[in-house]
């Protein structure tokens, strides 16, 4: 799915000229895409824990505080993202997409599969 994303992106930005001093980012916007989809879980459930009724107040306490920085990691992840994408579309990124090349489900790379055959 990252990889439709990115094609997504890299599609919508084909007519930007990237200017000659542009970087590359480590994180593309779709792997950032995903990790806010993370961040939503964890938020969700974290949560939950800090406004459980029938939760001690130390554990409400220690779970609001954990949220907290969860809701400002959000904040800082969706900032980083416009801001690569506002880069990408002025030249000042570039970007590329990279097919996945997972190797745990393969069983000619994976010597465990590899056994099994």
């Amino acid at each position: 799915m990252v990889e439709y994303v990115d094609s997504y992106f890299l599609d919508k930005y084909a007519d930007v000229t990237v200017k000659e001093n542009a970087t590359i980012n480590t994180e593309s916007p779709a792997w950032a895409i995903d990790r806010l989809s993370i961040l939503a879980l964890k938020i969700y459930h974290m949560n939950e824990e800090a406004t459980r009724t029938d939760a001690s107040p130390s554990h409400t306490d220690a779970c609001q505080k954990k949220l907290d920085i969860l809701l400002e990691q959000r904040i800082d992840l969706s900032t980083a993202l416009d801001q690569l994408l506002d880069d990408i579309a002025h030249g000042r990124k570039y970007m590329k997409v990279y097919k996945q090349m997972k190797m745990y489900n393969d069983d000619e790379l994976n010597p465990v599969l590899r056994a099994r055959k």
